[in-house]
């Protein structure tokens, strides 16, 4: 999962570019770039948080009214510098290129570009395949010559050769600004527009917060499948270029997006909170019993708020955590995410001893942090600790851009909800229902006919992944994880 930025039109490209990436810093900690233009490329990648790559000298240096920018987190490639984005190729006409997804047949294109069009890639990171598969279709349909029906076409052709999940944004030399996501439209975006000096100022973002942030007004997105193009004149062009088959990933309102962001015009935070609402229902329903319910911050605070409204229990900040450990989903094997967990998170003993807890965590992955908050819970004098998850159980990998987990590794897979709570040492473990779920978020936006849930329900909503793409994927998460 990565966040980027793309900005034409502004006065200084760099600024808002930067300030864009701080505000989508949760969606990518292990690298960060910027690239701009004003008749020459300017680049600054490195690895790290974004106010740690940054200086006073890139800002005079980086220079343009158009740019892009990204933050990451690796899902392919080795996660090293070199797979910083955004990437760029000189032909045809200088493209700059960043993105927030993966490509499932990464490895079938990177040996079809090789190959056949003779086009070698300098990273590992699956954008450059987006990339040289776009400059490639660009160059066929435009000749000599830019031109928007060419554009479209490679955007076409893109779509039509790249499986997976993928938002794109980016930029043509001299030319303009340009965003697109695939047809299934898994991966958020939001596109928003300024007045700056007397014209329009654009630009495109992975979630609308990050537009907000900057002043923008965020404005009604095409539904998957579309290509847009923002001109040097500040015109904005788009088409439908591919069947739509709109299907958002679900985790995204769980977990990864920030919950004053609207995706899909859906509130993030109200779905949250409807998510707690219908925990609430579930765990009364199970007969269960508790005196306090605290939230495993951040992620989970709404969602366990209005769940203990609606039980009608108190709620207390009983876990505090330190903001600079980073989140522990995210982090690159068990080993740091155990060790960051212990210093992410300390309890106040008060509001647990001699107490029935209620914890309430956005998800149960491979079941070790839950352990560890689990046993600070105990350790506080937490008479009993229940666990609730706002997500139902996670059993099946992500190829769509999130670095879930591998299949061997998920502690609800082939494990009951009673084995589940042993393994993590609750009294018992409550996970929400995939209908609630998926109900949590469509009552917020009921134009939203089907979502992804493949992480929870085995079902790709691109139909084209195999086992043997899940088994190659698998093998190169655990290879870049040990």
């Amino acid at each position: 999962m990565c966040g980027f930025i793309g900005v034409t039109g502004a006065p200084s490209a760099v600024r808002e570019i930067y300030d864009g990436l701080v505000a989508v810093q949760h969606r990518g900690q292990d690298a960060a770039g910027i690239i701009t233009y004003d008749g020459r490329f300017h680049v600054k990648k490195g690895e790290g948080l974004v106010r740690d790559i940054f200086s006073a000298a890139n800002f005079e240096r980086l220079r343009g009214q158009i740019g892009v920018g990204h933050v990451r987190y690796p899902t392919v490639g080795s996660g090293g510098g070199e797979d910083a984005q955004p990437f760029t190729v000189n032909f045809p006409f200088g493209i700059a290129m960043a993105h927030n997804g993966n490509v499932a047949n990464y490895e079938d294109l990177r040996g079809d570009l090789a190959g056949r069009s003779l086009r070698h890639l300098y990273s590992g990171c699956d954008v450059e395949v987006i990339l040289n598969v776009f400059a490639n279709s660009l160059a066929k349909a435009a000749g000599p010559r830019f031109g928007i029906d060419a554009y479209y076409a490679a955007v076409a052709e893109v779509f039509r050769t790249v499986r997976g999940a993928y938002s794109v944004v980016g930029f043509i030399a001299g030319q303009g600004l340009f965003a697109f996501r695939d047809p299934f439209g898994i991966k958020p975006i939001a596109v928003g527009r300024k007045r700056v000096d007397g014209h329009d100022a654009w630009a495109v973002a992975s979630e609308s917060v990050v537009l907000t942030a900057l002043e923008y007004e965020v404005v009604p997105l095409g539904v998957p499948g579309e290509a847009v193009f923002v001109d040097v004149e500040g015109e904005l062009h788009r088409s439908q270029v591919a069947e739509a088959n709109p299907h958002p990933c679900v985790f995204e309102y769980v977990y990864f997006a920030r919950p004053d962001s609207y995706l899909e015009n859906v509130s993030v935070y109200r779905s949250r909170i409807r998510m707690g609402e219908k925990l609430a229902e579930t765990f009364r329903a199970r007969g269960l019993e508790a005196e306090v319910v605290i939230p495993v911050p951040d992620s989970a605070r709404t969602a366990a708020l209005s769940m203990a409204q609606a039980l009608g229990l108190p709620y207390r900040e009983g876990l505090v955590k330190n903001r600079y450990v980073g989140r522990t989903f995210i982090m690159a094997g068990d080993g740091e995410r155990q060790r960051s967990v212990r210093q992410k998170l300390n309890t106040i003993d008060e509001e647990f001893r001699d107490k029935k807890v209620l914890l309430v965590d956005d998800s149960i992955v491979r079941g070790n942090t839950s352990r560890q908050i689990i046993q600070l819970a105990r350790s506080a004098g937490a008479r009993s600790v229940l666990f609730a998850s706002t997500a139902p159980p996670l059993v099946h990998p992500c190829v769509y851009g999130i670095d879930m987990s591998t299949r061997r590794e998920f502690v609800a897979r082939d494990r009951t909800e009673a084995e589940v709570a042993r393994n993590i040492g609750a009294d018992a473990v409550i996970y929400q229902t995939l209908d609630d779920l998926v109900e949590a978020v469509t009552a917020g936006g009921p134009e939203i006919e089907h979502m992804c849930t493949a992480c929870f329900s085995g079902d790709y909503p691109t139909g084209d992944i195999t086992a043997d793409m899940l088994l190659q994927i698998e093998n190169e998460r655990i290879v870049n994880s040990s």
